[in-house]
């Protein structure tokens, strides 16, 4: 299986990080680790240059994060993205957040930013990494105006059934984190959702199974049990399936 959004490069993995490395390894064939901020973005490169064929780089910028920065934060994040868009397999994650912010011109700055991201993803034509919350749909429509994307994935999907089905009506990506374990709603979205859309993520150091754990790549091969079985299938077919579309959308070999 693959891991496709994670954060190892966080504080909450300094203590262990190559155990948690190991683990992931012994039992996964790759991760993709997302970055969330500028400085963030570099210690992701870093770490796939270590674990080089393992862990693969994306860069973003979390949109809590980026609503509180200044223009030339972003344009430095922006600039340095571009100069290494040969070196990552997908821009993200970025999107919106309105289950954090309720304020409407912070609303409004989260969604020009997010726009700003997903026309570089349409002009370099690499896969796009969602964060939308309680915003799904809005995501959606700005992102579906962009012809030149190659792959849209909504990370971590918690949005209506509707709104999916537009989702895959465009073909794009569902990815279902370790909180389909014990979430009603991921349950019931996975049991409507086509198999050759879904990928499989942790969002590790979070969704944990309890409050006080912390998350883990490993733990990647729970979601996938968790849809093996909601939709009667042998998890061997979704281990399967789940790897092949996070191959051909980040172009892993």
């Amino acid at each position: 299986m693959i891991d496709t959004h994670c954060h190892v490069d966080f504080d909450a993995f300094n203590e262990d990080r190559e155990e948690v490395i190991k683990r992931a390894k012994d039992n996964l064939d790759a991760i993709i680790n997302s970055g969330t901020s500028l400085d963030g973005n570099k210690n992701v490169l870093e770490l796939s240059k270590k674990y080089e064929g393992f862990l693969y780089p994306s860069f973003g910028y979390h949109p809590v994060t980026s609503q509180d920065k200044s223009a030339d934060d972003l344009i430095n994040a922006q600039k340095h993205l571009i100069e290494n868009i040969e070196n990552i397999v997908a821009i993200g994650e970025v999107g919106m957040d309105y289950f954090y912010t309720k304020d409407k011109s912070l609303r409004a700055k989260q969604n020009e930013i997010f726009t700003s991201f997903v026309k570089i993803a349409d002009e370099y034509e690499v896969p796009l990494l969602i964060h939308a919350r309680d915003c799904e749909k809005k995501a959606y429509n700005i992102v579906k105006e962009y012809d030149g994307i190659p792959n849209v994935i909504f990370h971590c999907y918690s949005g209506s059934l509707k709104t999916a089905c537009k989702i895959l009506d465009e073909d794009y990506f569902i990815s279902f984190s370790t909180m389909i374990c014990y979430s009603t709603h991921h349950q019931q979205l996975a049991s409507e959702i086509p198999l050759e859309n879904i990928l499989t993520e942790t969002d590790s150091p979070y969704l944990a199974m309890t409050r006080d754990e912390r998350n883990e790549p490993a733990n990647v091969i729970k979601a996938g049990e968790k849809i093996s079985e909601i939709q009667g299938i042998n998890f061997s077919e979704v281990d399967k399936v789940t790897t092949s579309n996070a191959k051909k959308v980040f172009n892993i070999k």
